[in-house]
């Protein structure tokens, strides 16, 4: 006699979430592991994690000890951020990303939240605040896509993640 197993169906923001940790993973970033994915009526149309532009180098091979040079600001001169990756994948494909949600395991800084908020994407939904990693008294970029009509939401279940995640 078999049993029978029930599985209970995880909701796509928890399997699109779990798939954004799993891609920080493959950062080649020193400082921090960022992953994003971009989903259109519940597929998958791109994704994404920082580090430098394809065809460069990898920093963590490059620049082990410390990672690439900072710019001006105290920011990596040669990153690009997850989402960054993801909406330019997309778009080098002549995939639109207009109507899409993005989920990302760090709040978008202020130059990534104007380019989601130029490129269309109409929700973010974030894992972490961008301001608690920096120690600044703000999310910048999540205030931005809020006062321009994007829907901005933290995801609030718990997940394993690695310490250069949080």
């Amino acid at each position: 006699m078999s049993k029978l197993l029930i599985m209970s169906k995880p909701d796509f923001d928890d399997i699109f979430m779990e798939l954004a940790v799993n891609l920080a993973k493959r950062s080649h970033c020193i400082k921090k592991h960022v992953g994003a994915v971009l989903t259109k009526d519940t597929r998958i149309i791109s994704i994404g994690y920082n580090g430098p532009p394809a065809g460069t180098h990898n920093c963590d091979v490059e620049f082990p000890e410390n990672g690439c040079a900072r710019d001006s600001k105290g920011s990596c001169s040669l990153a690009l951020h997850a989402e960054q990756n993801a909406i330019l994948y997309a778009v080098k494909n002549n995939t639109s990303v207009e109507g899409s949600t993005l989920y990302v395991t760090l709040a978008p800084c202020l130059p990534c939240a104007r380019i989601i908020f130029s490129m269309g994407i109409s929700k973010v939904v974030y894992l972490f605040s961008y301001a608690e990693y920096k120690g600044i008294g703000v999310d910048e970029g999540v205030e931005f896509l809020k006062k321009f009509g994007v829907s901005v939401e933290r995801y609030q279940k718990e997940l394993e993640v690695q310490d250069s995640l949080i």
